[in-house]
């Protein structure tokens, strides 16, 4: 599928891709000759950790988490026809080295269509997130909830380690909706170790979307690989009030996947604030 939607780049345009993706970096090699033939050009973009031999034009470095946003310097490489040889800060209102990495993607694309690198930052610093990634859906007794469409081992892992960084002395708690049967069963082992990143986490009952039920395939995989403070509850709900029950003043509290735990913020924000009351005035 992404070879193919490589394939339908114009004559004369350009592949943005991730030197950190191993992935990403197979695609590259896969249609690179392929596209030079139509004068198709590959920039290439990743951070100082990206792997020997990845060999990106844009380097992202100096990355330092800021609350909710976070900062990271952009460089060309120098003899790179392409892009002007030059340094920026991104300034970004978002969270996370993933988003770093995508205003980077973002950033060069401006430059590469003639917009000026600093102009190109600016708005980049300009946008503020979108529905559904890092959405914030309030706050009661001390406790911060936000909601975050990640459904697969890197994106989980990913929002966590932003997370981490927002929650500063706080806990990371989690509430995980496993999304499909199928990548229930083939990733269990790797959402495990996602969730680990986390404090405390509850694994509801698998969203099933367009799927069957599985024989034997629940959220119960992925607790059954964990160590900690993890369990299953499959029914969604009490799984909310479950976590709920854990949280405390300070801590952050996601609910987390492509399925209708979306809708669980509204009810651990009253439960939180219930519980608040019940316990007055501190």
């Amino acid at each position: 599928m992404f070879v193919e939607f490589a394939e339908r780049i114009v004559d004369g345009g350009w592949l943005i891709a991730s030197a950190d993706d191993a992935g990403a970096r197979r695609l590259v090699e896969t249609v690179r000759t392929a596209l030079s033939s139509r004068g198709v050009r590959v920039v290439t973009y990743g951070t100082e950790d990206a792997p020997v031999g990845a060999d990106a034009h844009v380097t992202i470095s100096d990355f330092v988490a800021l609350g909710d946003g976070s900062r990271a310097v952009v460089r060309t490489s120098t003899g790179v026809p392409w892009l002007p040889a030059t340094s920026v800060a991104l300034e970004l209102a978002v969270p996370g080295v993933h988003n770093a990495a995508n205003a980077t993607a973002a950033w060069i694309a401006a430059v590469l269509l003639g917009v000026d690198p600093e102009v190109a930052a600016a708005g980049v610093a300009a946008f503020r997130g979108t529905g559904r990634r890092f959405e914030d859906r309030g706050s009661a007794g001390g406790v911060r909830v936000v909601d975050d469409y990640a459904h697969h081992p890197t994106e989980v892992a990913a929002l966590l380690r932003a997370a981490r960084s927002v929650a500063g002395s706080g806990r990371v708690l989690v509430v995980f909706q496993p999304h499909l049967f199928s990548r229930t069963r083939v990733f269990a082992r790797e959402f495990a170790e996602a969730l680990a990143l986390a404090d405390v986490v509850v694994v509801t009952g698998v969203y099933a979307a367009r799927e069957d039920p599985e024989p034997g395939v629940t959220g119960a995989l992925i607790v059954d690989d964990m160590a900690g403070s993890a369990e299953y509850v499959a029914d969604r709900v009490e799984a909310a009030l479950r976590l709920a029950g854990a949280a405390r003043a300070g801590d952050l509290v996601l609910t987390v996947g492509a399925g209708d735990v979306t809708e669980l913020g509204p009810i651990i924000l009253d439960e939180l604030a219930r519980r608040a009351d019940d316990r007055g005035p501190a």
